[in-house]
């Protein structure tokens, strides 16, 4: 009994101790004050100004400037094909000979059908003559001077029609002979040596096609025609200054537009039914790299500006009201702020309205960039990347 009382007098005063201690905490912890985090650091740059080059930008398709069916023109045999299908020809250069023979004959029977008019005439001329001396003299009648001048004219009729018919013999003996009517590449051969052309209407034996310089075919919209017409206005062009703007044209295997021309002509009405405008272009094509029906890339430089705004693309951001990009301002709070995109030059999107020169933009650290909240804005700095290849 004695024992359990010392030991009960030995173990309270531990117990204090502890109980002690514990509120000794609880008051100490309800002493402490909440300390925020810092602000989340966050890269900020300043825009880039620089000159662009505004463009039109469209789908177009190349078109020869000039493609010629070849016909037989006269009824006959082929006789001969004279060039190799496919082969660049230069102009004159004969194609098809169509058995010349029978109108080589033609053509002197015409001739010689001339030369006896000529005579005829020369002979009616000399008895006029004779005839007018005579009614001088009165040694004939008037009537018999009238019958001498109807002969003459009459001879001179004939004369001209020999002379006709002369011209259209030479025609078609010139028809056999199937020419090149320019420069340019010629189809295969749609007829075969010996096959019979030209017997009810015209046979068509192929097909030339110049591919230098070539036609690219285009279409503007309503918005960008009446953007050139301002900037023309502006500039004080005139419509022929309008047609020597200059052309760029890439293939949808290239890099940039290596292809480079001027234009050529714009329709004068706009169509209704898809609010463009037909515009079409002249490109060089030495090496012939541009063939007919090619889908190719087309722009069309119509503006230069200095001072262009432009940020990283990466920095733009969407909502349903459109593009907006996220500004620190002199506070160090984010902002959001509306602006109005133009077109991507390289990594960087041309800024239309929107920001000023000494904004700061956000440019990494995004998701940590909250609008209204303070941000530890870390100033990097702008690198303007490389326009695209021209």
């Amino acid at each position: 009994m004695l024992n359990n009382f010392v030991r009960l007098r030995k173990t309270k005063p531990a117990r204090l101790v502890f109980v002690a201690f514990a509120f000794a905490t609880l008051s100490a912890c309800e002493q402490n004050s909440f300390v925020p985090p810092p602000p989340p650091k966050v890269d900020v740059a300043l825009p880039v100004q620089r000159s662009i080059t505004r463009y039109l930008d469209a789908t177009g398709n190349t078109a020869p400037i000039k493609s010629v069916d070849l016909v037989a023109r006269v009824q006959g045999f082929l006789q001969s094909i004279n060039y190799q299908d496919g082969t660049f020809v230069k102009e004159g250069t004969t194609l098809f000979t169509i058995e010349p023979e029978s109108y080589k004959l033609k053509l002197e029977q015409s001739q010689a059908a001339e030369a006896g008019a000529q005579a005829t005439v020369k002979q009616a001329d000399q008895d006029l003559k004779r005839q007018t001396d005579l009614v001088q003299r009165q040694a004939v009648s008037q009537a018999t001077l009238d019958t001498s001048t109807a002969t003459r004219d009459n001879a001179q009729a004939g004369l001209q029609q020999a002379q006709v018919n002369t011209k259209i013999a030479a025609m078609n003996y010139g028809y056999t002979n199937v020419t090149a009517p320019f420069d340019g590449i010629v189809t295969n051969h749609l007829v075969s040596v010996g096959e019979l052309v030209g017997a009810a209407s015209p046979t068509q034996l192929a097909t030339i096609v110049q591919l230098n310089p070539i036609y690219v075919n285009f279409n503007v919209n309503e918005q960008d025609v009446q953007r050139v017409r301002d900037e023309a206005r502006r500039r004080g062009m005139t419509a022929d200054d309008l047609k020597q703007l200059p052309v760029e044209v890439g293939l949808q295997t290239e890099t940039g537009y290596p292809h480079k021309g001027h234009l050529d002509y714009a329709s004068p009405t706009m169509n209704q039914s898809t609010g463009t405008l037909a515009v079409r272009g002249v490109i060089p094509n030495p090496d012939r790299v541009l063939l007919p029906g090619f889908y190719v890339r087309v722009r069309v430089p119509f503006e230069k500006r200095d001072n262009t705004l432009l940020v990283p693309d990466v920095a733009l951001g969407s909502d349903q009201a459109g593009r907006y990009v996220l500004v620190v301002n002199s506070e160090n709070v984010v902002e959001q702020r509306k602006v109005t995109t133009g077109p991507l030059e390289g990594d960087l999107r041309v800024i239309e309205t929107g920001l000023k020169p000494d904004d700061r933009i956000v440019t990494a650290g995004l998701l940590r960039a909250i609008p209204g909240q303070k941000v530890d804005p870390q100033l990097q700095k702008s690198e303007a990347a490389p326009a695209p290849t021209k």
